[in-house]
């Protein structure tokens, strides 16, 4: 039997909303969450009018909300949110196809450019792999810093030939939704835009 490993993005894919912007409402407040917004609103409009890259946004971003914060406290909301807020945006037809590639025999690895933090307990609940943005700590606290690449774009890519040697599998599969998936999905036999939105 060949072997089979799917690949699938995670905001907007498997979820229904960018879960870095939940998890903020949901650990900072919504006060907080809107006023960082507007403080950074300038880094938001230079990324989309792609002035500056994806991390360097993301980077100011999280530095305001989540700098000096001990690892021990963020992993707590870590668990709480993907106990309590997770689910509620989890599109059910994209847990529908992980299981029906499972049975099937599939590896499933979700790869992320949100921080593996928060979706580890939920793909760890599903039997699933994680490729996802990692945070730096220093002494025990949060930086606000991405350590290494953010994991978009190309850096899924790398990251996933890192990790997995495709020559393995006889049929990759890819799901994505934004055009940071799409290298991604130029790897797979067999790749899916935005399929769950139905």
């Amino acid at each position: 039997m060949k072997k089979r490993i799917a690949f699938f993005d995670f905001d907007g894919t498997i979820t229904t909303k960018d879960t870095l912007l939940e998890f903020i409402k949901f650990s900072r407040g919504r006060s907080r969450f809107y006023l960082g917004f507007l403080l950074y609103s300038p880094y938001l409009v230079a990324y989309k009018l792609k002035l500056i890259p994806n991390q360097l946004a993301k980077e100011k971003v999280l530095r305001f909300f989540f700098s000096g914060m001990p690892v021990d406290t963020f992993r707590g909301l870590c668990e709480d949110f993907s106990v309590k807020a997770l689910p509620a945006l989890i599109r059910p037809k994209a847990v529908e196809e992980i299981r029906r590639l499972q049975r099937d025999g599939a590896t499933v690895v979700i790869v992320s450019a949100s921080p593996e933090n928060w979706i580890s307990y939920w793909a760890s609940s599903l039997g699933l792999q994680l490729l996802g943005s990692r945070l730096e700590v220093k002494d025990g606290r949060l930086t606000g810093k991405i350590l290494g690449s953010n994991c978009h774009g190309n850096e899924k890519v790398r990251r996933i030939e890192e990790k997995y040697d495709l020559s393995q599998y006889g049929e990759i599969y890819a799901y994505g939704d934004t055009s940071g998936d799409k290298p991604m999905l130029r790897l797979a036999s067999s790749s899916f835009f935005k399929p769950f939105r139905s």
